[in-house]
């Protein structure tokens, strides 16, 4: 594997703190340099791979050493501004839960995230396969995407937005903070 610039230590941390760590290292680097994020989160792979391509970086791959996942990505150029993704806040999102049942509800969490307790209805496809399976969704209605804490629902929307979905809706914060009834 290439040879890192600068290696960054989020072991032990959990969504989304490696991808906000990795942001703030990333800013701080010049194109073309390489950033090794080291970190515990199994789902640091796709959540990092994700980022680095809707922020204009080179996810160069994962080495795995025990329980350290070592993810190197090359820093690119100037980066265009983002699309926006609407979001609506965990609170109005809950009473809307409440009101009607027929709310198309995507969890991007992991698939042990989501076992552990998700929003009855709510249809799974983790973050690292939304590309893929994204003709498994509907146009035709809002598609409200929740994870952990609403980064990597974030990611997701782009990654539809950009395979021309419109009706994203991004709950902030995620089911880190959720109330509401849960299935298992």
């Amino acid at each position: 594997m290439q040879q890192p610039t600068v290696i960054l230590d989020a072991k032990g941390l959990a969504c989304p703190m490696p991808i906000v760590k990795t942001k703030k290292q990333m800013n701080e680097l010049l194109p073309g340099d390489v950033l090794e994020v080291q970190a515990t989160d199994k789902g640091s792979a796709a959540d990092l791979a994700a980022w680095s391509k809707s922020a204009g970086h080179e996810f160069l791959g994962t080495k795995v050493e025990g329980q350290v996942l070592h993810h190197l990505i090359r820093k690119g150029g100037v980066q265009e501004e983002e699309p926006m993704i609407s979001e609506i806040s965990l609170n109005a999102f809950q009473q809307k839960v409440k009101e009607d049942q027929s709310l198309f509800i995507l969890d991007v969490r992991e698939l042990d995230e989501y076992e552990a307790g998700h929003i009855p209805g709510a249809v799974h496809i983790p973050l690292g396969e939304v590309e893929h399976r994204a003709e498994e969704l509907t146009r035709e209605s809002d598609i409200y995407l929740i994870c952990h804490s609403g980064r990597r629902s974030e990611l997701a929307a782009q990654k539809l937005k950009e395979k021309g979905f419109q009706q994203l809706i991004n709950v902030v914060p995620g089911m880190n903070s959720w109330t509401g009834a849960i299935e298992k």
